[in-house]
C-alpha cells in the first residue's frame, strides 16, 4: 500500500473534458452557517489543478446523516457558496437537485465552459448512495460527464464503497486520485508499510473494541504503542491493577491479555499510564469545572473514576516522542473536551509539536484537538477522515482507493 502508485490529477490531460471529482465538504454547519472550512480548503489544491488545466469540473460530495432524503438543512449550498468566495475568479454553480442529477445539474454542466465548476447537491438526498441500488445513480453521475474523467479526493470517505466513491468508476473511462487522497495515502501508507523507526505510535479514545484490529496491526509495525484514553483501563485491568469505577470492556480484557503477551513476544514496547487523573464522577455538562487528584493508575479507589492521564504519565509519553523518528497517534488521552481533563492531550500534542519526528495525527478526535490547542502547524500531516485513516492504519484496503487506476 506504501508508496503510491495510483493515477494522480498530475497524469490527466483534462482542457475541455469533464471531470466529475468526489470532494469532502461534510463541513460542520450552525444554523446554515459553516462553523470550520478546513475540508474546503483542502480540496483546493485538486479543484485550482482541474480549473487551471481546462477542465470542466463537477463536484460532488455528501453532508450530514439525511434521514429520508431531502432535507434542507443538510443542502450543500452553503458549501457551494463558500467555494466561491475562496475562488472569487471561477464561475462557481450550485445546482440544487432533490435527486442530485436533476434537470438543474444537466442543464449546468451543458452549458458550461472550460475552467468553470457545478457543485451537486447531498449525494445523500439520493437513498440510492449506499444501497444495492446505487448503480444506476452511480451511471447517472458518470453520464453526467458524459463518462469521460473521475477523481477521487474525498479520503475521508474512501473507506465506503458507495455509488460516489466507487460505483462510478465502473462507468468512466479515466480515474484518478487528488493531491489530498496522495497526501493521505503517502503519509499513512509509509507511516505503516515503511516508517523511519524508532516509530511510535500513540493509541487513544474511549473504547477498546473501536481500535481491536487496530492495536493488532500496529504492534507488528511500531516499535513502541502507547495506549491512554479510556480504553487504557481495561489494559490496566487485564494486569491486575484496580481500575475503581473507570470506563471497562470487560468483554475485551482477554484480548488485552493477548496485545500485552503479543508485545512480549514481538519484543515491542507497551506503555500504558502508571498514573492517572481521577474524579468522584464524569464531568456533566462535559466542560463543567470539576476537581482531580493523581493516583497510581492501578491503584484507582473503588469510588473513583479515571478520566485523564496523570502528570508522570505526561512525562513518560513525551520523553517516548523525543527519541521517535515517526509517530502516529489517534485518540486523545482523556475527556479533552474540559479544560481540567485536557492536560494529558495537550502534553502529548505539545511533545509531537516539538520532536523532528514525521507527525502524522489519525483524524477524528486527534485531529481537532491538535487544532484546538493551536499546534496544527507544526504536525506534518493532520488526516481529514477518522473512520477512513483508522481502517487504514488496521492494514485494510480502502474501496474508494482501490478502484482507482494504476500508474
Amino acid at each position: 500500500m506504501a508508496g503510491l502508485n495510483k493515477v494522480t490529477v498530475e497524469d490527466l490531460s483534462v482542457k475541455g473534458k469533464k471531470v466529475l471529482v468526489r470532494v469532502d465538504f461534510n463541513v460542520p454547519l450552525k444554523d446554515g452557517v459553516i462553523t470550520n472550512d478546513n475540508r474546503i480548503q483542502a480540496a483546493l489544491p485538486t479543484i485550482k489543478k482541474l480549473v487551471e488545466n481546462g477542465a470542466k469540473v463537477v463536484l460532488c460530495s455528501h453532508l450530514g446523516k439525511p434521514k429520508n432524503g431531502p432535507e434542507e438543512k443538510f443542502s450543500l449550498k452553503p458549501a457551494a457558496d463558500r467555494l466561491a468566495e475562496l475562488l472569487p475568479d471561477v464561475k462557481v454553480t450550485f445546482a440544487n437537485d432533490d435527486t442530485v442529477v436533476g434537470d438543474n445539474a444537466k442543464a449546468a454542466v451543458a452549458a458550461m465552459g472550460e475552467g468553470e465548476i457545478v457543485v451537486l447537491q447531498n449525494t445523500r438526498f439520493r437513498g440510492a448512495e449506499e444501497t444495492k441500488n446505487g448503480e444506476a445513480f452511480a451511471k447517472e453521475l458518470a453520464d453526467l460527464v458524459d463518462g469521460e474523467v473521475f477523481v477521487m479526493d474525498a479520503f475521508g470517505s474512501a473507506h465506503r464503497a458507495h455509488a460516489s466513491t466507487a460505483g462510478v468508476t465502473k462507468f468512466v473511462k479515466e480515474t484518478a486520485v487528488g493531491y489530498l487522497m496522495q497526501k493521505e495515502i503517502q503519509y499513512l501508507g509509509n507511516a505503516v508499510e515503511v516508517p523511519v523507526r524508532p516509530f511510535v505510535a500513540i493509541l487513544g479514545g474511549a473504547k477498546v473494541a473501536d481500535k481491536l484490529n487496530v492495536i493488532s496491526n500496529l504492534l507488528e509495525k511500531c516499535d513502541t504503542l502507547i495506549i491512554g484514553g479510556g480504553m487504557a483501563y481495561t489494559f490496566l485491568k487485564a494486569q491486575g491493577g484496580s481500575i475503581g469505577t473507570s470506563l471497562v470492556d470487560d468483554e475485551k480484557i482477554d484480548y488485552c491479555k493477548e496485545m500485552l503477551a503479543k508485545a512480549e513476544k514481538l519484543g515491542k514496547k507497551i506503555l500504558l499510564p502508571v498514573d492517572t487523573a481521577v474524579a468522584a464522577s464524569f464531568p456533566d455538562p462535559i466542560d463543567t469545572e470539576i476537581s482531580v487528584e493523581n493516583v497510581k493508575s492501578t491503584e484507582i479507589p473503588a469510588d473513583m473514576m479515571g478520566l485523564d492521564i496523570g502528570t508522570e504519565t505526561q512525562a513518560i509519553f513525551a520523553e517516548a516522542v523525543k527519541s521517535a523518528k515517526t509517530v502516529v497517534w489517534n485518540g486523545p488521552m482523556g475527556v479533552f473536551e474540559n479544560p481540567t481533563l485536557a492536560k494529558g492531550t495537550i502534553a502529548v500534542a505539545k511533545a509531537l509539536a516539538e520532536t523532528d519526528a514525521t507527525t502524522i495525527i489519525g483524524g477524528g478526535d486527534s485531529a481537532a484537538a491538535v487544532m484546538q490547542l493551536g499546534f496544527a502547524d507544526k504536525m506534518s500531516h493532520i488526516s481529514t477522515g477518522g473512520g477512513a485513516s483508522l481502517e487504514y492504519l488496521e492494514g485494510k484496503v480502502l474501496p474508494g482507493v482501490a478502484v482507482i487506476a494504476e500508474k
